[in-house]
């Protein structure tokens, strides 16, 4: 059941990223359509913090992935649900809130 979660959790992650980067570069080609004068328009301080927000959940979402990639491979290997600090097992609740987790909650 954990690698069926993960796989899940991968699948999201990656719709998301798609949409993220699909709406980021909406939004970079409407800037480059228009007259580019941040400076002055209103909009400008919207635009500029809505371009960093979108920047930032797509690095997220991407980083997830990786996170994601990397528990997926623990599973295959057999070391899923083992914290890498200490060798003890990583709990049952550590894991349903993230289930990448690399660490158990006295090591994080």
């Amino acid at each position: 059941m954990a690698r069926d979660e993960l796989v899940r959790l991968r699948a999201s992650a990656v719709d998301e990223a798609a949409t993220l980067a699909r709406d980021l570069e909406g939004l970079f080609a409407a800037a480059r359509d228009s007259n580019g004068d941040d400076e002055h328009d209103p909009e400008g301080a919207t635009v500029g913090f809505e371009r960093a927000q979108l920047t930032a959940l797509l690095a997220a979402a991407r980083e997830r992935i990786v996170e994601v990639d990397d528990a997926l491979r623990r599973f295959d290997a057999g070391t899923y649900g083992i914290c890498e600090r200490c060798g003890q097992p990583i709990g049952e609740g550590r894991l349903g809130a993230r289930p990448f987790a690399r660490w158990c909650i006295d090591c994080a």
